[in-house]
């Protein structure tokens, strides 16, 4: 089963469900698919046992073979080429590397080449198996590294996938082939906001889907409204408490140090994976 974990913005607590659902859940792979900002392994410490580097196919240019004919420019539908004063041009930041181009040049004057965009990091914490996504500063484009990471889970049995927050591209490739949506979201004004970005992205996919409230403070309700307006489950409400926020400042998991935070992140699971009935629930031990 994919469970993948997203929210609005960042700094819901996105992080903080993956990690504790992935300790509590033990025999799973942890996949951190916020290739510009992973900081699941913070928590996780895993013990990094290879890297990859991947790359992306990009286009390349022998002008002396280019007769300007432009079929690669109407071709690109994203920009990436371009032709001045009798010179093709080739935007790499722009290029999704479909390798159309290439294909379509009756000249044969555009070739393949290689560009590392980033790594992944392939480690393990006690049962979890930790796979982390990281993008090179100052790439656009971080979907290939998303799409090696989610084709190397693929025969696996429990994932947690920890996405990027919002609602980008990067978020939706994340979230296609998952089994189960946790929407994390804060009980504000701004946290509905960004709560309603994501419940729409989930029932655009037809997922099915939950939301876990974080930082919940007493007679501030108008996430739960909101919930109960658009028939949303709580699968869990977090009362905003210093000694997790401790925790997390010192990079530590919660569910490591308390029984009941294990036995919250426990029944969880079994919410998404049991087939009970999703009723709105308290988390008072909190």
């Amino acid at each position: 089963m994919r469970i993948a974990v997203l929210s609005g913005k960042g700094g819901t607590g996105k992080t903080f469900v993956s990690v504790n659902l992935a300790y509590a859940v033990k025999d799973i792979v942890y996949i951190d698919c916020d290739v510009e900002e992973p900081n699941g392994g913070l928590f996780l410490k895993p013990l990094i046992e290879r890297e990859e580097i991947i790359e992306v196919m990009e286009p390349s240019v022998d002008n002396e073979k280019c007769n300007g004919c432009k079929k690669c420019v109407d071709f690109c539908q994203y920009n990436a080429l371009a032709y001045v004063n009798d010179q093709l041009l080739i935007f790499n930041e722009l290029c999704h590397s479909c390798r159309g181009c290439v294909l379509l040049c009756p000249e044969k004057a555009l070739a393949e080449t290689k560009r590392g965009i980033g790594q992944i990091e392939y480690g393990k914490s006690a049962d979890v198996k930790v796979r982390t996504g990281i993008l090179n500063p100052g790439e656009a484009n971080g979907i290939p590294i998303i799409q090696k990471l989610l084709r190397d889970a693929a025969q696996e049995k429990t994932v947690v996938i920890d996405c990027p927050p919002g609602s980008s591209c990067a978020v939706m490739e994340s979230i296609k082939d998952s089994d189960y949506c946790i929407l994390v979201a804060e009980p504000t004004l701004f946290g509905v906001h960004n709560l309603s970005m994501v419940y729409e992205l989930v029932k655009l996919f037809d997922k099915p889907y939950g939301v876990v409230l974080n930082k919940t403070v007493e007679g501030e309700t108008i996430a739960e409204d909101y919930c109960r307006e658009n028939n949303i489950p709580i699968l869990m409400r977090i009362p905003y408490d210093p000694e997790i926020a401790l925790l997390n400042s010192r990079g530590e998991i919660a569910a490591a140090h308390k029984v009941e935070h294990l036995g919250l992140f426990e029944e969880l699971l079994g919410k998404i994976t049991g087939g009970c009935s999703l009723e709105t629930t308290s988390c008072t031990k909190w």
